[in-house]
């Protein structure tokens, strides 16, 4: 065997000797792009204060990663079906890097918009192309474990984001949170040629590419309008998105139905299996997401800690995930996706709930039965729902079941920051106005503090650091009276800025709580709808099912 594999999977007789090595580059790849998101909530103060990002800034910087990545990976899901999944996947970790180093030259926020946007079109290379090789190079009655060992990945590139990112941010900038993409991203382009066999469609036809420029549309106006509507209101902007989303979308259902090689075939959707595995995935995104939005701001915020000590907390996430995967590859063939699903989500439900119990004084140790249990949810659910939604395409359409499943994942997560995210803002402004009403201090310093949890304490800091200069010239003030004075004004303030920033502590933790009684409730909801769509009797359960279906799809394999 060479150093460079060339033999495609489709080609081989016996399952690819290496397979499992494959699994850890497909695997590495998985971990850089989930990372790219997670590391950056904790890399962002650091980065607000260097550049004097805005909220609003700040907002696209995180979401400059999200719309190319959502919008754009069905299409690039498909041609790399086409031609190559291992070249899509190589292409993807070579733009991916390529943007993580404008990322790191960025000095303004423009500059790193458009990095996070070239790392999210990278992204929408990589994501599919993880799956559709991973389903290409195992043989299906090791797919599942294979898929649970991904979404396990998955599950710990959320907990280990931050933490390699408070890691950097002890001794560097943040700048080396894009930096530390390059080296990995290129090991994996290494990994790739020598582990990863190459795979493509045996008889694809030619690409819809309407079909294809049709869901970049609608998905892309989708994605800006989950981010733009909550988070700076619903203007021009907003209404025009939602407007080409819908009928963009429209467009998209109606083309597919009537073109006869789809980009998609939507009537897939019409299995209550697929599709109750689509809305599980979503829904489960999108509470995790929002969930991990608000907790790493507590922690840091609320709490005090700094950047590696809040990404050493959220181990115990990571750590759940894994036995919750490997719980799931135990219970699903002896109770069927449905009843791992349905727990997963349940407990993802009582994760949020336990949220609810958030007050001022509540300390890290409140938060670690929700980690576990959140972690744990996640490794529950997502596995079986990953293998059913890539169990649904042929070989032929393995990068577009890949993207199907992914562009759900994207979806919910960016429902979950935005929809979750605003409503957090809304209700700690409405608490800290609350708290302060009556306040001797500036109307405007108010008006900042509500506007984010960081503002807050940044005004209290403010308000203490005038205290203390006040406090300095009493110290070397020769008039006693004078002195006097400056004494009283220097404790006024400094009573006043511990009045702040316990307000801006008890309002963010009761923003905490409602917003985690509101995710339960919708996770609640959702979790009974899935339940209600997943067939009882799980299909691949088994094996012998899943077998015929296999070789239903053998014909449009390469031989």
């Amino acid at each position: 065997m060479g150093l460079v594999v060339t033999e495609p999977a489709e080609r081989m007789e016996r399952p690819y000797a290496r397979r499992w090595w494959a699994l850890l580059v497909l695997c590495l790849s998985l971990l850089i792009i989930v990372m790219a998101n997670t590391a950056l909530t904790v890399a962002a103060p650091d980065m607000t204060q260097d550049l004097g990002l805005s909220s609003a800034d700040l907002q696209w910087v995180i979401d400059g990663y999200t719309v190319p990545y959502a919008a754009l990976m069905l299409l690039l899901g498909a041609i790399g079906d086409k031609y190559s999944r291992r070249g899509a996947l190589v292409l993807g970790l070579v733009v991916f890097g390529a943007g993580a180093v404008l990322g790191y030259l960025a000095d303004s926020s423009t500059a790193v918009i458009a990095a996070r946007a070239v790392m999210g079109a990278g992204a929408a290379m990589i994501m599919p192309a993880t799956l559709s090789l991973l389903a290409a190079t195992f043989p299906r009655a090791e797919r599942a474990k294979a898929i649970t060992l991904w979404t396990a990945t998955a599950g710990l590139a959320i907990a280990a984001g931050p933490l390699v990112a408070g890691a950097l941010l002890e001794h560097h900038g943040w700048s080396s949170t894009f930096l530390i993409n390059v080296p990995v991203a290129a090991l994996a382009v290494v990994g790739a040629f020598v582990l990863v066999p190459p795979s493509r469609a045996g008889h694809r036809e030619r690409i819809d590419y309407v079909g294809g420029l049709l869901s970049v549309v609608w998905t892309g106006a989708l994605v800006y309008m989950i981010i733009e509507g909550p988070h700076f209101g619903w203007g021009v902007r907003a209404i025009t998105a939602a407007a080409v989303a819908g009928a963009g979308l429209v467009a998209f259902v109606l083309w597919e139905l009537r073109h006869p090689r789809p980009l998609l075939d939507v009537r897939r959707f019409t299995d209550r299996r697929f599709a109750g595995s689509n809305l599980a995935v979503a829904l489960f995104f999108l509470a995790v997401f929002g969930a991990f939005y608000y907790l790493t701001q507590h922690l840091q915020f609320v709490l005090g800690y700094d950047a590696l000590d809040t990404g050493l907390r959220m181990l115990p996430l990571a750590g759940a995930v894994f036995v919750g995967s490997a719980l799931t590859g135990y219970l699903t063939p002896r109770v069927g996706m449905k009843w791992t699903v349905t727990a997963g989500m349940v407990g993802g439900t009582a994760a949020l709930a336990l949220l609810t119990r958030v007050d001022a004084g509540s300390s890290y140790g409140d938060f670690v039965a929700p980690l576990v249990v959140l972690g744990l949810a996640i490794g529950l659910a997502l596995s079986p729902c990953t293998d059913a939604i890539m169990g649904a395409f042929p070989e032929s359409e393995l990068g577009v079941g890949g993207a199907v499943n992914d562009t759900s994942l994207e979806l919910g997560g960016s429902l979950g920051i935005a929809v979750l995210g605003s409503l957090l803002a809304t209700s700690y402004s409405g608490h800290l106005s609350d708290a302060t009403a009556g306040s001797k201090l500036p109307a405007s310093s108010l008006e900042t503090a509500q506007d984010s949890v960081g503002a807050g304490y940044a005004v209290a800091r403010g308000i203490g650091d005038k205290a203390r200069q006040l406090a300095e010239q009493a110290a070397h003030t020769s008039d006693p009276q004078q002195a006097e004075r400056l004494r009283a004004q220097a404790e006024q303030l400094g009573a006043g800025a511990r009045r702040m920033a316990d307000a801006v502590g008890s309002s963010f933790a009761d923003a905490v709580a409602h917003t985690s009684l509101v995710g339960a409730v919708v996770l609640g909801v959702g979790t009974l709808l899935v339940a209600l769509l997943l067939p009882g009797k799980d299909r691949t359960a088994d094996g012998g099912p899943a077998e015929d279906r296999e070789r239903e799809l053998q014909p449009s394999a390469t031989r």
